[in-house]
């Protein structure tokens, strides 16, 4: 902590507190937005398959689906990091700020 009175900033518990929250607010966000997205994918791929089961007797080797499909992978193991990053954080109990009892 530094002293506000030589020009620096004093570092606020609720600072720390404010920072830790708005860090997991943005990851649940963030989190929320990659599983939106990979539906998204998935019901494109679902629509792949579907659109090619209905074609005559063409089977088209090198369609669109391979892109979603690494595009669905890749969100998959966003996901899975956006939330070991989030359980890491949750797990390590930011320091919490007890308000003076008056």
């Amino acid at each position: 902590m530094q002293n506000p009175e030589r020009g620096g900033t004093a570092n606020q518990p609720d600072d720390r507190n404010d920072a830790y929250h708005s860090v997991v607010t943005d990851l649940v966000s963030l989190i929320g937005h990659v599983q939106a997205s990979l539906r998204l994918v998935e019901q494109a791929i679902a629509r792949e398959a579907s659109a090619g089961s209905r074609e005559a007797d063409i089977i088209v080797l090198d369609d669109v689906t391979p892109p979603f499909v690494k595009a669905a992978e890749a969100l998959k193991a966003c996901d899975a990091d956006l939330g070991i990053a989030l359980r890491s954080l949750l797990d390590s109990k930011a320091p919490e700020h007890h308000p003076q009892q008056s």
